[in-house]
């Protein structure tokens, strides 16, 4: 059977649409406007908490193993109570068995800003 030929397809971007992944943060907005955040996650650290915010993501450390999902359900977890969210509010999109993870807020009444003081916050504490 013959390959089908691929099709090439431009995409221009206008300047008021927001890109898909941008690289100069670790928390933006999807096209459906939940917040998306970038994790780099520490397993099996001593306690739950946040280490930095930086281009490359949001540093937790997690109080679990990376055994079964056990890290990332405390990920969630801990997560979810640092936004003041409920669990459900918050997915795992990408990076189930990966250190560096995407998570998905369902805005709600939470906006970028306020996800970012929130998260201050807790590095603030140390």
């Amino acid at each position: 059977m013959p390959k089908k030929a691929k099709k090439t397809v431009n995409v221009t971007h206008q300047s008021n649409s927001l890109p898909e992944t941008p690289s100069d943060t670790s928390i933006y907005l999807d096209k459906n406007g939940n917040i998306v955040l970038k994790i780099s996650a520490k397993p099996g650290a001593k306690s739950n908490g946040i280490t930095g915010i930086n281009e490359e993501g949001i540093g937790v450390q997690i109080n679990a193993p990376p055994v079964d999902g056990e890290a990332n359900t405390e990920l969630v977890k801990f997560l979810s109570s640092v936004l003041g969210v409920r669990k459900s509010d918050l997915s795992l999109e990408k990076g189930s068995k990966s250190r560096q993870k995407t998570v998905i807020l369902e805005r709600g009444s939470n906006t970028i800003d306020t996800v970012k003081d929130k998260l201050k916050t807790v590095i603030d504490q140390k």
